[in-house]
């Protein structure tokens, strides 16, 4: 069936006429700048920046080898205002140690309220053989410049997934998100129910104990229990986080469980998690960070040599460099002074996919984020990735 078609409407010289007239309206109108600043962009970039300069305004001692560091807009090297977050996000800090270029993310301990008021607070913990937390715990003061990246990750709460009542389970320096988390619920700004199971070694090393305990006075949506591992007390739970203290404390409605800490305590923890038998979507876990012995991992196949040698090609330019199986892919190449892009160092944001052009690696399946378009055209995360052999790969380039 054919078409009918407006014959006026399709006139040319009606639309000549049209031409006119909106060509004397362009005349008429008063002459302006055109601006490209438009409202919506400046407000993606407040919010998304691509690196945020800041100034060390305080030190706080928390326990040995642990300390906070509180964070204002460094306005000489042009950032005026902090990005705002979502309480449980993390903060990516650039690093140059004697010519290493790394990156290091850590969850941000302090309010989304206070990002408002130009202040983010980082809590650093000393990883055994951490190369990052030594350095700056030995060498961060008040007054120095530092440059860290816009707010990024998802282990926040939301409403469309999450159970009213979320179980947190932290172990050390873990209890950064979820203190974020507690002061977003107590100035009002998250609404859910925290019950925070707290596991430290002795009551004496507790980290923000005070702070927990101002924030429980203030609201009965957070509750925080301590659980000790090496020390029995009264008013404290002993041992390690299990399935039956999860039941002791959990609501008898749906209830989520966020988890973060070491590697050690999310090999044992999911363990337990298997016996409530909760729906996966109510379980959450926080990067926990590169894995320092992939040979510890039940499906590591083994067979690597002690070294291996990887030719990386970044842009235009071919290098071969060495170093320990241990080590991630990421690792190695930052050790040897190659900058690769990265943020969570965890396997999942995907900043450092890079192309495998051949050999082999391991990925540990708890920490493989990769998509589908990774696995198909031959991609890895450098950061979760450990090589089997000798490899050749292709980086993007950091900007």
């Amino acid at each position: 069936m054919s078409k009918s078609y407006n014959i006026d409407v399709l006139d040319p010289l009606r639309f000549m006429a049209r031409m006119e007239e909106r060509q004397k309206r362009i005349e008429e109108a008063p002459a302006k700048e055109i601006s490209s600043e438009y409202a919506v962009n400046k407000l993606a970039y407040a919010l998304h920046p691509q690196k945020q300069f800041v100034r060390i305004q305080k030190v706080m001692e928390r326990d040995a080898d642990c300390k906070s560091f509180v964070l204002v807009p460094d306005a000489e090297k042009g950032t005026e205002t902090l990005a705002y977050f979502s309480a449980g996000q993390y903060l990516t800090v650039f690093l140059d140690i004697e010519g290493m270029k790394l990156t290091r993310a850590y969850s941000i301990s302090s309010s989304p309220k206070e990002a408002l008021e130009g202040r983010y607070m980082l809590t650093v913990k000393y990883v055994q053989d951490g190369l990052a937390s030594r350095y700056i715990l030995d060498n961060w003061k008040e007054g120095d410049s530092v440059e860290v990246s816009a707010p990024e990750g998802f282990f926040e709460y939301n409403s469309l997934r999450d159970a009213e009542t979320v179980v947190g389970v932290a172990g050390g320096s873990g209890i950064t998100p979820f203190l974020s988390m507690a002061q977003a619920i107590c100035d009002g700004d998250e609404e859910f129910n925290l019950i925070l199971l707290y596991g430290s070694r002795e009551a004496e090393h507790i980290l923000f104990k005070e702070e927990f305990d101002s924030i429980m006075a203030k609201t009965d949506k957070v509750k925080v229990i301590h659980v000790l591992s090496h020390e029995e007390r009264e008013g404290y739970e002993h041992g390690f986080v299990t399935a039956d203290l999860i039941r002791k404390y959990a609501p008898e409605t749906p209830y989520s469980v966020f988890l973060c800490g070491p590697q050690q305590m999310y090999t044992f923890v999911d363990k337990e998690l298997e016996k409530l038998s909760l729906e996966k979507k109510y379980i959450r876990h926080e990067l926990f960070g590169e894995m320092h012995n992939p040979k510890a991992q039940e499906d590591y196949p083994g067979g690597a040599p002690d070294t291996i040698r990887i030719t990386v090609t970044v842009r235009d330019e071919t290098r071969t460099v060495t170093g320990p199986a241990n080590d991630s892919v990421l690792q190695i190449l930052e050790k040897n002074g190659i900058r690769v892009p990265s943020r969570c160092r965890s396997g999942e944001c995907g900043w450092c996919h890079s192309r495998l052009i051949s050999g082999k690696v391991y990925i540990p399946k708890e920490i493989d984020g990769r998509r589908m378009a990774d696995l198909k055209y031959g991609y890895i995360h450098p950061c979760a990735a450990f090589g089997l052999s000798d490899l050749e790969i292709e980086v993007p380039a950091a900007k």
